[in-house]
């Protein structure tokens, strides 16, 4: 199911691969300029620590080697699973969490500044290719945050990273958080998928979860079949 094989960039491009059979087959990974937005069940979020490690893997593994932003607005950073999948990946944990350098933010507007007023700074100072956004719309969800006023800020906020990452030559992942529905979550969904160049998702369905490419400029838009249930460590251990 999951694979550690040895790629070459295609036709000259730098590409951070997800390492998932099937889903490489129809997604060969992230490249560089991408703002990317994952949405779906909760087998997202498990996606992330894997991404942390895997972009610190040579290229020909299809990493970065790269050190890893990880802006944090939604307490989402899981230093056990990184830990663990470096284990996996036969990495030293303590060298992979050493160049995974999190921000975090406690409100809407602590994670706007660090956005606008010091990511590029950080991007500069810790060389990093990839910088990862959970939840980027949850804060925004704050009931003390007038709506109007979010949804300004998060129309910005978008155009801006969306902007950052072609200038940059970085790679920007977002998630957005489905376990609360309402229209001004709805509102920040529609606009992170306009703004992104690279959406895709993953959906339960009666017998097996699918990784849907949604929205991709060179890509065809596909499904293909994910592993059950979250990625788990037993998944890791079966490849």
């Amino acid at each position: 199911m999951y694979q550690n094989v040895m790629l070459e960039p295609i036709s000259g491009q730098v590409r951070l691969s997800l390492n998932i059979e099937n889903v490489d087959c129809l997604f060969p990974g992230f490249m560089l300029g991408d703002f990317a937005v994952l949405h779906g069940s909760s087998a997202v979020q498990s996606l992330l620590p894997r991404l942390c490690v895997r972009a610190q893997l040579p290229y020909q593994l299809a990493g970065l080697e790269t050190n890893v932003l990880f802006v944090d607005g939604s307490n989402s950073f899981r230093l056990y699973s990184v830990s663990a999948i470096a284990q996996i990946c036969e990495l030293e944990p303590g060298e992979v969490l050493g160049r995974i350098f999190v921000s975090r933010a406690f409100t809407a507007y602590q994670l706007t500044s660090l956005i606008f007023e010091q990511l590029q700074n950080a991007i500069e100072k810790y060389n990093s290719k990839l910088v990862i956004l959970p939840n980027l719309a949850q804060l925004y969800l704050d009931k003390d945050v007038p709506k109007k006023e979010a949804q300004e800020v998060f129309l910005q906020l978008t155009a801006y990273l969306s902007e950052f990452a072609k200038k940059n030559q970085v790679i920007l992942v977002v998630t957005h958080p489905t376990y609360f529905w309402s229209k001004r979550n709805r509102f920040f969904k529609e606009v992170l998928c306009e703004r992104a160049n690279v959406v895709a998702s993953i959906k339960r369905n009666k017998h097996r979860p699918q990784f849907v490419l949604e929205k991709h400029p060179v890509f065809k838009l596909e499904k293909a079949e994910f592993p059950s249930g979250e990625v788990t460590l037993a998944d890791f251990v079966e490849a």
